[in-house]
């Protein structure tokens, strides 16, 4: 084997959580060891098949090649499958270490600022989705917090994500729905997210209909505004304050949203209200953050930012190459996702530790104790 090589796999080691090795037997990828005899062989075929983009086959006859261990492409499809629990557990480990590294706030913003988006992948031959990524990632610096895979009938929900006191969890027009915002509530945290102006009736604090359209209309150009607005929770009387955010949109991009409905309304056979287009001539954000924690100017300046986990997926979907599966069963479908996005979490620790730049270009914890010699 290419000294090299040799070389650079043991670099990559040394990001892999502690007690990888022994995880691999407890959670059964390694439960027999008849041709791969160790989790390091085990991980170093898998990763060369979901890094590289190996078939199985070329994968087991490379493998073979360098002397890793002798398998075929079937029995090599089996250790992928009983690997899923290890793979995602070595996802979830690496993730929590990044996310203790200091750093993860804006500067002055007392908030955990976390931005959730789903992404739908596609097996061979499917006219739909198959599988869905819900993911989720921190701002300002655009590292990945936690993520999901569920089936597309598992729809995109502030619930899919785990809060914790202090976040503001930043979503686009999918994510306004009154549970998944009671959830944030019941977490601690708060929601920053597109309204959807059919999907989360609002109230006055005396519980009467707040009606948007009759107060963006005095909104003139350049203008923002908010009102303190109230839903009621799901299967309860009780309302929940808020703010409802919003900004007047130039003519060009009133325009432009209002083409976007008609063929969205079009395409799908269904028919689009007055109200909605005219929907379209405003940009309007709900939040639970109040106004001594986020201005006006300020809220609507968040969301903006909340494209940046778009691009992230499309990244996810092009250099990972998770947007179409090579596989036709649940189990070997779940587990290569899992491989998938531990190549992507590994990667971007790799980008960590190049952003705090070390000579020798590798992190030295989890290094062999180095040898003192002895006075003289």
């Amino acid at each position: 084997m290419n000294p090299q090589t040799q070389d650079d796999w043991e670099i990559l080691l040394r990001f892999l959580p502690a007690q990888w090795e022994e995880k691999a037997l407890e959670l059964g990828a390694l439960a027999r060891r008849r041709k791969i005899d160790s989790p390091q062989t085990l991980l170093r075929v898998l990763m060369i098949h979901l890094a590289s983009g190996m078939s199985l086959r070329a994968t087991a006859a490379y493998a073979h090649k360098e002397n890793l261990c002798s398998i075929n492409d079937a029995a090599l499809l089996h250790r992928l499958k009983v690997s899923e629990e290890w793979l995602h557990w070595m996802c979830v480990e690496i993730l929590k270490g990044m996310n203790n590294h200091a750093g993860l706030e804006r500067p002055g913003c007392r908030f955990q600022l976390r931005v959730v988006d789903g992404a739908s992948i596609s097996e061979p031959g499917s006219t739909g989705s198959d599988w869905r990524i819900h993911y989720c990632l921190r701002l300002p610096n655009l590292r990945c917090d936690t993520f999901r895979i569920t089936s597309p009938k598992t729809g995109e929900d502030f619930q899919r994500f785990d809060v914790s006191p202090g976040d503001l969890v930043i979503g686009d027009r999918r994510y306004c729905k009154r549970r998944g915002i009671t959830h944030v509530l019941k977490g601690g945290g708060h929601v920053l997210v597109r309204f959807h102006s059919t999907a989360m009736p609002l109230f006055t604090r005396n519980g009467k209909p707040f009606l948007p359209l009759e107060n963006l209309r005095l909104l003139k150009a350049v203008d923002c505004a908010d009102w303190d607005v109230y839903f009621r929770s799901p299967g309860g009387k009780e309302l929940q304050k808020g703010r409802l955010c919003a900004i007047k949109k130039t003519q060009e991009a009133a325009e432009l949203a209002r083409k976007k409905l008609r063929a969205g309304a079009s395409k799908q056979k269904r028919p689009l209200l007055p109200d909605t287009i005219e929907h379209a001539e405003y940009v309007c954000v709900y939040t639970t953050a109040n106004r001594h924690s986020l201005k006006t100017l300020d809220v609507l300046k968040l969301y903006r930012e909340r494209w940046q986990i778009e691009p992230t997926l499309k990244r996810l979907k092009s250099i990972i190459a998770v947007g179409h599966l090579p596989k036709h069963n649940v189990e070997s479908c779940v587990a290569w996702l899992y491989g998938k996005m531990l190549v992507a979490v590994l990667v971007e620790k790799l980008r960590m530790e190049a952003e705090s730049f070390s000579p020798w270009g590798y992190p030295i914890e989890g290094s062999p104790k180095h040898r003192e010699k002895p006075q003289q």
